[in-house]
């Protein structure tokens, strides 16, 4: 502002350009700066340009300030257009959400529909593992299985058959065994849980397919092709000592972990594994009732169960290495070791060494995760009788005296009287129930054939 008071000419120029063109050129005639018959000159174009540019903005402004709503009007309109652009933002990433959610769901379906993610709580480790051992499994003669899919496949199933088969549930409405028990023979009763026809099916191609290819050593005889209880007993003829023991609960011990290491070991995948190891195991089962409502309550982890066909060829290949060491410690003392599924037996001519033997076959079996039945352990000496599984083994292989005098009177008394007079016991078929004692006697001791066959026809004969 000073420097237009202390200036005239800049001064004048402040006056000049606040009046019109017409008075402007009016002036500076008047002052002597333009000549009086020449016109001003006209603008630059683009200063003209920018000059209207300008103008038509002033104009536009001041025709939406003279037609401008109340401030709080469109304050308001202003916050309902963003609330609406908000909410179509919110719409629509719910929307991208969803489709999203879909996808996923529909890619999980098809991949659960090609495969078994999931088996049951505790159960489902490893099952994402898929790719067994082929040339391992091929050396063994085993069936080459990678995934579910192939071995739904070997079994005859399609996939949610297997998995219905194999799902594991602490608490199930359906199960696939059906439980009962039957009598003891040294009392109680004994679970029995007997698989329903698709297990059962599925069952009997593990055991065909891969079990029965397995190799088993010889200090095991039970469930063993071409060995039975007289193979078992044999090696323990006139010894004199025989120790006798029997483990405890002796499928219940072996759990769902060992059963699966097994096929493990033998090469397949940990997928297959899992699902082989759920085909042979079953949990404990109870029945209860819940909101009206019939379930089978798990009572514990699954384990092999009594009844299925599985379970006893299970056994041996998982007794191999218990079968090892105790087969040596027999031979460190001096003795002969087999087994019959859960009856150990050890025979040898120095009775001074059974206490130092025992304890030490004690410790191997509890290593081996397994526990001694301490009521069944017996030391038998030559001077009484020896058995080894129902087998008479003294001097020779043969069933008791006392048995052999009662089949021949019942045989005779048959003869005598008839089937029906001598069936106290209420046998369903008492036929067969003779046959089978007659079979049984003579498998053990030959030389009773030529006394009891021909007793048994006439028996039968006499009906």
């Amino acid at each position: 502002m000073s420097d237009t008071k202390d200036d005239p000419l800049k001064k004048l120029k402040a006056q000049l350009s606040a009046l019109p063109d017409a008075t402007v050129r009016e002036r500076m005639i008047a002052l002597g700066f333009w000549p009086p018959g020449e016109p001003l000159p006209a603008d630059p174009i683009d200063e003209a340009n920018a000059r209207a540019a300008l103008e038509s903005g002033r104009a536009r402004l001041l025709a939406q300030a003279g037609t401008a709503e109340n401030p709080e009007k469109a304050l308001r309109r202003e916050r309902i257009r963003r609330l609406r652009e908000s909410q179509k933002r919110r719409t629509l990433r719910k929307l991208e959400r969803e489709n999203e959610k879909k996808a996923r769901r529909a890619a999980w379906d098809a991949e659960k529909a090609g495969r078994i993610v999931d088996a049951g709580e505790g159960v489902s480790a490893g099952l994402a593992q898929t790719g067994s051992n082929a040339d391992q499994l091929t050396g063994l003669g085993l069936p080459v299985v990678h995934d579910a899919s192939e071995l739904a496949e070997r079994l005859g199933l399609s996939l949610s058959q297997l998995r219905f088969l194999t799902y594991h549930r602490r608490g199930a409405t359906l199960v696939h065994y059906h439980r009962f028990g039957i009598p003891k023979k040294t009392g109680g009763i004994r679970a029995i849980s007997a698989p329903k026809p698709a297990l059962a099916r599925a069952q009997r191609w593990v055991l065909a397919q891969v079990l029965d290819k397995l190799e088993v050593r010889a200090p095991a005889h039970g469930f063993v092709r071409h060995r039975s209880i007289v193979t078992n007993a044999a090696p323990h003829v006139g010894r004199r000592v025989v120790l006798n023991l029997d483990l405890e609960s002796f499928f219940p011990t072996v759990g769902f972990r060992r059963v699966k290491g097994l096929f493990r070991k033998l090469g397949y995948a940990e997928q297959v594994a899992t699902l082989l190891a759920l085909l042979c195991t079953e949990p404990p089962r109870v029945e209860a009732r819940l909101d009206g409502k019939r379930l089978w309550i798990a009572l514990g982890q699954r384990v092999l169960p009594q009844g299925a066909c599985t379970s006893p060829a299970i056994t041996n290949a998982i007794c191999r290495r218990l079968d090892a060491r105790l087969s040596g410690l027999a031979k460190h003392f001096g003795f002969t070791y087999t087994r019959y599924a859960d009856d150990l037996t050890f025979s040898g001519d120095d009775r001074g060494r059974v206490g130092r033997l025992l304890g030490c076959v004690r410790k191997v079996v509890t290593s081996e995760g397994f526990r001694e039945h301490g009521d069944k352990t017996h030391v038998m000496g030559s001077g009484r009788r020896q058995e080894v599984t129902g087998v008479v083994v003294n001097q020779k292989l043969s069933t008791a005296r006392d048995e052999r005098r009662a089949l021949r009177a019942m045989l005779h008394n048959v003869a005598r009287r008839g089937l029906a007079a001598e069936n106290r016991d209420g046998h369903a078929d008492f036929a067969s129930y003779l046959r089978g004692r007659v079979a049984f006697a003579c498998m053990v001791d030959p030389s009773l054939e030529p006394v009891l066959r021909p007793a048994l026809d006439r028996a039968l004969a006499r009906g």
